[in-house]
């Protein structure tokens, strides 16, 4: 499905200048049922990703710290407005390796004066909001039994700083997923949890 194939591609055609080149391995949401996903993917208009490309350095991609601190003066086109005529609020979902599929919904308007579609700065906002929840409450959970343990979530392990938003995808109808990469590599990620607590 062509949705699934931009999904993939990003990975080869991303510019990256910082962090490394190692994505977060999610696989794609589809609804469970044969007849939803006929009505919610192949019977929706899917729309185009939206890229997150950054100017000093050139890239695509901007780290979800810088996000949460609307420090977002190189993010290019900030204030293109995102999501016309997708209704009041859209899905974002996550399906981290190695937990439970997870979605938070985020509207789609920015209720400031002149009310109007959200920016794309404030939707990386918005992303960086939903990661950061998703690692709060899924720390305080196990992983599955046979999971990668390389992808524990929490103040140990993954945290928000270490994640870059490259892209977000329209994977249903109403459902968007972000395309992470790490900012930080795996290894010193790891060597996190040879340290004492007191090092945090």
């Amino acid at each position: 499905m062509e949705h699934v194939m931009k999904w993939k591609a990003i990975r080869d055609q991303a510019i990256i200048a910082t962090g490394t080149a190692v994505y977060i391995p999610q696989t794609i949401y589809q609804p469970y049922t044969e007849a939803d996903r006929v009505l919610y993917i192949e019977k929706a208009d899917l729309k185009e990703p939206i890229i997150f490309k950054t100017a000093h350095p050139d890239q695509w991609g901007v780290s979800l710290d810088d996000a949460l601190r609307a420090k977002l003066k190189d993010l290019l086109d900030k204030d293109d407005n995102m999501f016309e005529n997708c209704g009041p609020s859209v899905s974002i979902r996550l399906q981290w390796p190695g937990y439970r599929a997870w979605t938070k919904q985020i509207p789609t308007m920015d209720f400031k004066s002149p009310k109007g579609p959200i920016t794309r700065g404030k939707l990386a906002k918005n992303i960086a909001n939903c990661v950061q929840r998703f690692i709060e409450e899924k720390e305080k959970e196990r992983m599955e039994v046979e999971a990668d343990r390389r992808w524990r979530v929490g103040t140990r392990y993954i945290k928000v700083e270490d994640l870059i938003l490259v892209s977000l995808h329209h994977i249903s109808k109403g459902s968007w997923q972000p395309q992470l990469r790490l900012r930080t590599p795996l290894s010193n990620i790891q060597l996190r949890r040879t340290l004492p607590s007191s090092a945090y």
